[in-house]
């Protein structure tokens, strides 16, 4: 479950304060599928940088499953990135100099999957992903 309560983020350039989310309120129970939507400079990257735990707001508080994001130290936000957070991005966002294998294969490397029997779960994962969309090699 996602429950954000009054959050707010300001962005200070120079001498201008430009608010980028002024009070948002909302909660996504588990399960149920949002969209957000806006005009361009509304805030919706802001948001979504928020709730994906790259970026803390102003104020106001973020929830996820209970817990309070803002309580959260780097390694506790990096496995909830890694465990808990999604995102399909407009733009790639893929290594440029690994392959496409290694960039598919390396999520599954940070979640503990790194010794050798799991590294043949990781092969087969990953060739079983890129053959579901059309990107396999046989």
């Amino acid at each position: 479950m996602i429950e954000v309560k009054d959050l707010t983020k300001t962005y200070h350039l120079g001498s201008v304060d430009v608010h980028a989310l002024q009070g948002v309120s909302f909660s996504i129970e588990d399960g149920e599928a949002v969209a957000i939507m806006g005009q361009s400079g509304s805030g919706k990257s802001t948001l979504m940088s928020i709730l994906g735990c790259l970026d803390l707001p102003t104020s106001g508080q973020y929830f996820l499953d209970g817990r309070n994001i803002a309580e959260l130290n780097d390694h506790d936000l990096a496995t909830v990135r890694n465990r808990k957070i999604g995102f399909v991005f407009q733009q790639f966002n893929l290594l440029p100099r690994a392959t496409v294998h290694r960039n598919v294969e390396m999520p599954l490397m940070y979640v503990g999957m790194s010794d050798k029997p799991a590294r043949r779960e990781i092969n087969q994962r990953t060739d079983t992903t890129l053959e579901a969309v059309g990107l396999g090699t046989g």
